[in-house]
């Protein structure tokens, strides 16, 4: 399915010269590194081709789109960050394909807390279990959360039955993985979901949940290496024991989930 239609209903109050800064950080990270650009297309390739549709749940400044729309799919593109969807805007606005949306996505429709990191704008999380889990870790004990902004939540259910079913759902939502994939009771054919090693419960969480909805085989890629590390598919348990033996040091990843 092809669409047009961009939509932005969230409200910043906040102040925003560090979040300024930090997108621009932000893009240099993911669209100025020509080789994580090619790996980033090749892995997406797998999943989604021309005339496809992929959703981009937690979009932050578009790379994830950018590669799907290069491979000519449609895109629905969910950032619920008022200031970084205004970016996502700037690049994406244009785009014939792309649906871009200022919102989150959850369990049920309606609206949630979000938490602001204005240095570190793509760790802002609906999830307080993360904010609890940080400071546990060496490399995120230094990150706060200064400032709140409620905004609007919808579910894949409804996206799905707005758009069409997806050829593709990537999911990276900080620690809020679970209750977006809780709002999607039709198996896909393919997903992804952001896991990090301090909140593997979450990790662990979503691949019961996927399993409930269908039967599903498994893969994992590290960082941001857009590689996938099995050249075989595994099982759920084997899956779930992977995640459980990551290093600590691992710090995130994407486990991909694809029905059998």
């Amino acid at each position: 399915m092809r669409s047009s239609r961009k939509t932005g209903r969230a409200t910043d109050t906040t102040g925003g010269q560090g979040t300024t800064a930090a997108i621009g950080r932000s893009l240099d990270i993911y669209y100025r590194d020509k080789a994580r650009t090619e790996r980033m297309d090749r892995l997406n390739a797998a999943f989604v081709s021309s005339g496809g549709l992929a959703f981009d749940i937690g979009a932050h400044v578009g790379d994830r789109t950018a590669s799907f729309l290069r491979l000519g799919a449609s895109v629905v593109a969910l950032e619920p960050q008022p200031r970084v969807f205004r970016a996502l805007r700037l690049i994406h606005g244009r785009a014939p394909y792309a649906v871009l949306r200022c919102e989150a996505a959850g369990a049920e429709r309606g609206e949630i807390e979000m938490h602001l990191n204005s240095n570190n704008p793509t760790i802002s999380t609906a999830s307080t279990d993360l904010i609890a889990a940080a400071p546990t870790d060496t490399g995120w004990k230094d990150q706060i959360w200064d400032s709140t902004i409620r905004v609007p939540v919808t579910t894949l259910d409804l996206l799905v039955a707005e758009h069409g079913m997806p050829d593709f759902i990537k999911i990276d939502v900080e620690g809020h993985e679970l209750e977006v994939l809780q709002g999607l009771c039709t198996p896909v054919r393919a997903l992804s979901f952001e896991f990090t090693t301090i909140q593997r419960d979450v990790g662990h969480a979503c691949i019961h949940r996927l399993s409930d909805l269908g039967r599903y085989e498994f893969n994992i890629s590290l960082g941001e290496e857009h590689r996938l590390q099995h050249g075989e598919w595994i099982g759920s348990s084997d899956m779930q024991d992977e995640l459980a033996r990551l290093p600590q040091s691992a710090n995130s990843g994407d486990v991909y989930a694809r029905l059998v």
